[in-house]
């Protein structure tokens, strides 16, 4: 493709056409020029290729294998893992010919109430790093290019379309832009998606500093910047920001004010042609014919399975586990039979298959007996869709009230009892001194059942290690009183963030980053150090094959890690040489803005708030009245997985309806709710029905695409 002759050829209206989506996963074609779309999908621990455009996955998706979401994978402590998925989805993504995943995301765990925290890697900045890296060079290793996501400071769900993050430079260069600088100078990202949310004020999405002075000035990144879907604001200014591409397109408002803007002169001609030039150059290289070959995806299962076993954490055993297999069991808990392997919202796939820890445990011919017959009580608990999910902060840090009633029930009958976990997030563990062990399988993908039943029965020996501290209560988290309560999310505590600030204020937790027990021991040697190189020797002590990683912190952050796998009496040296650190001195200021007034309602204002007016509750009731209908027909469909996945499409929608404003969700429904319908909406909510009419009868004109030529 010769880049620069097209774009010579290219008319102004076709440029702002390619820099506009199509289709909901689309970039435009130019049928003109023999410029082709390239497709994108939805990752980013599998992929979620649709069957049909423009409903976000909704009426279902082609299967997939569905690998444990990152909140597994970065217990792991193991890039290898990353490597591995990431080809696999690589290969997935060219069978159905998707050219770009959305995916990692790598934004951090500032707080664990965060709905989203089941698709982010750590709470540490280099963790988060290195595994978005490794992801990131599997799935580029296959020709299929990654969007890494959401840049930046995107760390809460509640109002995260229209959020204000205030935060000092300081704060966002040793925290939240790290993960992104490291993918980026490592990896080679094909494209970086910004986030919906404001940084001190400005929109991710037409911020200069962010993401042309940092992200290409100073990281060096060549690829392209999209939008996340719905997140473009001022469509003429982001170009200007260094804004490439905005998604998922199909808005005629957007096209109009680039076309206007460059018409008047405000956006110069040169960097539309930028934009377009990163563009052209990123279908140059990644669209590609689908890949004919059958992908195996029995072998792919087998590897979500290997990865959840790795990651797992055996947060706590008084020598309980592993089960010899001769124990009387009563096993308990509804994520027995249903177990939760993935989280909700964008990032849901249809998996090819699903083996549960009762599907496990039935092929290993392991029943159930009576608790007044057990020695041994297992609980299989943890989070479901209603308690965490994209579109949502969690309310609490609590498990549901009633798997805490069971497990108090059991421990009352004075069996060992041992909880298997499941699910995205932290929570707090009232039980823990009380029961015998706590073996957390988080989101383990597809396979987690046949996972967790290895390692319950000693088959595979636990190593996993924490991503994330484990707070004793909510109450001990830093800002636990204003996360994720008003529009605007003031970052106060600064860089001390997980372990960095429990471990400087000598608050207790219940279990520290980086913990995780085995079923073997192991002796880690003093760390010596010669210059800038770091070596300690591990050895396993025990009497069984197991995986233990080596942690280098220096001066209390973690700078380096690696793990390795043992026999019995086997040794091995790890040598860990840090990167070089940035010495400049960044500003802890920041000012914070008085929050905006709630009324009169406004293209930005959270849906929600349509209700403090009667017609805007009549509005909000009907646009919602879509959803509910939604959840009331999955739950009239069969048990299955089917249902399941039906009602946590809806369950998503709902809650990304509540969360969101006119302005993104016009901008991510395009055709299906016009800028001018959702103004005539806003006029309509406070009470100005002759301004309303005339916002409906006023479509934006625009010319026709491409495509439509």
């Amino acid at each position: 493709m010769e880049i620069e002759e097209l774009l010579r050829q290219m008319t102004v209206e076709e440029k702002a056409a390619l820099v506009s989506g199509t289709d909901f996963m689309y970039t435009n074609p130019i049928p003109r020029l023999g410029i082709p779309s390239l497709c994108m999908s939805d990752g980013p621990h599998g992929l979620r290729k649709q069957k049909s455009s423009g409903d976000n996955g909704f009426s279902g998706s082609e299967p997939a294998t569905a690998f444990p979401t990152a909140v597994t994978t970065a217990s792991g402590w193991n890039t290898e893992n990353l490597r591995k998925m990431g080809e696999a989805i690589g290969r997935e993504c060219r069978h159905y010919g998707v050219h770009t995943l959305l995916g990692p995301g790598v934004n951090i765990k500032r707080n664990p109430l965060c709905g989203r925290n089941f698709e982010y890697f750590s709470e540490d900045p280099y963790l988060a790093g290195a595994m978005g890296a490794a992801e990131a060079e599997g799935v580029q290793s296959q020709g299929v290019g990654v969007c890494i996501k959401h840049f930046a400071l995107n760390n809460s769900e509640n109002y995260r379309f229209m959020g204000n993050s205030v935060a000092s430079e300081n704060t966002m260069r040793r925290i939240y832009l790290k993960p992104f600088e490291y993918i980026v100078k490592h990896a080679r990202p094909a494209a970086v998606m910004c986030a919906y949310n404001r940084i001190n004020g400005v929109y991710c999405s037409e911020n200069k500093w962010l993401l042309s002075d940092v992200l290409r000035k100073e990281w060096g990144f060549d690829g392209v910047t999209m939008t996340d879907w719905g997140a473009a604001n001022d469509r003429a200014c982001g170009v200007k920001a260094g804004l490439d591409l905005e998604m998922p397109g199909d808005t005629p408002i957007c096209r109009r004010r680039i076309l206007g803007a460059v018409k008047d002169g405000s956006l110069p001609t040169d960097d539309l042609d930028s934009a377009c030039r990163n563009i052209l150059s990123w279908i140059d290289r990644y669209v590609k014919p689908a890949d004919q070959t059958p992908v195996d995806w029995e072998k792919h299962h087998a590897l979500a399975g290997e990865i959840a076993a790795d990651c797992a954490v055996l947060m706590k055993n008084d020598g309980v586990l592993p089960l010899s297999g001769r124990e009387k069991l009563h096993i308990a808990g509804e994520l027995y039979e249903n177990m939760r392997y993935q989280g909700a919202g964008s990032s849901m796939i249809n998996p090819t298959q699903v083996t549960t820890p009762k599907g496990a445990f039935e092929k290993r011919g392991v029943k159930s007996v009576p608790l007044e017959e057990a020695d041994t009580v297992l609980v299989f608990a943890g989070l479901t869709d209603e308690y965490e999910s994209e579109g949502c902060d969690r309310e609490n840090m609590r498990l549901p009230d009633k798997q805490l009633t069971l497990i108090d029930d059991m421990v009352s009958s004075r069996k060992k009892v041992v909880v298997v976990l499941f699910g995205g997030s932290v929570v707090e563990l009232p039980f823990s001194d009380k029961v015998s062990a706590i073996l957390n399988m988080f989101l383990p993908g597809q396979n987690g059942g046949e996972a967790a039943a290895q390692l319950l029965f000693g088959e595979k020996n636990p190593c996993g290690k924490l991503a994330e501290t484990w707070p004793l209560t909510y109450g001990d988290v830093p800002g636990s009183d204003t996360f994720g309560k008003t529009v605007q999310e003031v970052y106060a505590e600064g860089t001390e963030v997980g372990y960095r600030y429990y471990r400087k204020h000598n608050v207790p937790v219940r279990y520290p980053f980086g913990h995780g027990l085995s079923y073997t021991t192991f002796e880690h040697s003093p760390w010596q150090n010669t210059g800038n190189t770091y070596t300690q020797t591990i050895t396993n002590t025990g009497s069984r094959y197991g995986g233990e990683v080596a942690q280098l912190y220096i001066d209390g952050e973690l700078k380096g890690f690696r793990k390795v796998y043992l026999k019995p009496g086997e040794s091995r040296t790890v040598t860990i040489t840090p990167e070089a650190e940035d010495e400049t001195a960044y500003t802890d200021t920041y000012a914070v803005p008085p929050l905006p007034a709630s009324y009169p309602i406004t293209m930005d204002s959270r849906f929600t708030d349509f209700r403090q007016t009667f017609l805007g509750r009549i509005i909000y009731a009907s646009v919602l009245s879509v959803a509910n209908k939604q959840i009331k027909s999955a739950n009239k469909m069969p048990e299955g997985p089917g249902k399941e996945n039906a009602l946590k499409g809806a369950l998503f929608l709902k809650r990304i309806i509540e969360s969101n404003c006119p302005r993104a969700m016009s901008m991510a429904m395009g055709k299906k709710l016009p800028w001018n319908v959702a103004e005539g909406f806003v006029h309509l909510a406070n009470g100005h029905l002759f301004k309303g009419i005339r916002a409906f009868l006023s479509p934006v004109k625009v010319p026709k695409l491409p495509k439509e030529e």
